[in-house]
C-alpha cells in the first residue's frame, strides 16, 4: 500500500502531472511522469534540498472502458503494488500518473510490470523534439 503522502488525490494534482509530465505508453498502460525542475540560481549546497524532502507521488486512472468495477479494482490493486516497488527509483519530488488501457483487464501481473517498466523508462529518457 502506498502511504498517504505518496498518493495523488486531488484532480488538480492529476491535471498538473498530466500537463507538465512527459507521456509514454507501452502495452496496457500510459504513464505521465513530471519531474521537479531544479533551478541553478541557488548556491550549489542548496540545490535540491526542498526536492529531497518532497516524496515521490503516484496516482492511478482506471476508466470504465477497462471493465466492470471488479476488474477495474483488480487492475488498480495490481498497478498500485507494481508502482510501490518502483517509486524509489524515480527522482525525489516527481509525480507519476499511471493510466490503464482496456487491454490491462486481460493482462497478467508480469505483463503489467513489463509494460510499466518500459513506459517509465521511456518517460524518463529525454527525446528530441519532432519537427512539424
Amino acid at each position: 500500500m502506498l502511504s498517504a503522502a505518496q498518493r495523488l488525490r486531488r484532480s488538480t494534482d492529476f491535471a498538473a502531472a498530466v500537463r507538465a509530465g512527459r507521456r509514454a505508453g507501452r502495452g496496457a498502460v500510459v504513464v505521465h511522469l513530471a519531474t521537479p525542475v531544479i533551478t541553478t540560481s541557488k548556491p550549489a549546497r542548496e540545490i535540491g534540498t526542498e526536492d529531497s524532502s518532497t516524496p515521490t507521488r503516484a496516482g492511478f486512472v482506471v476508466s470504465k472502458a477497462v471493465g466492470p468495477a471488479v476488474v477495474r479494482n483488480r487492475v488498480r490493486r495490481r498497478l498500485r503494488h507494481l508502482v510501490r516497488e518502483r517509486l524509489a527509483g524515480l527522482p525525489p519530488g516527481s509525480t507519476l500518473v499511471v493510466r490503464a488501457l482496456p487491454p490491462a483487464a486481460e493482462a497478467s501481473y508480469h505483463r503489467l510490470g513489463a509494460d510499466l517498466d518500459a513506459a517509465i523508462d521511456a518517460a524518463r529518457t529525454a527525446r528530441g523534439r519532432r519537427s512539424r
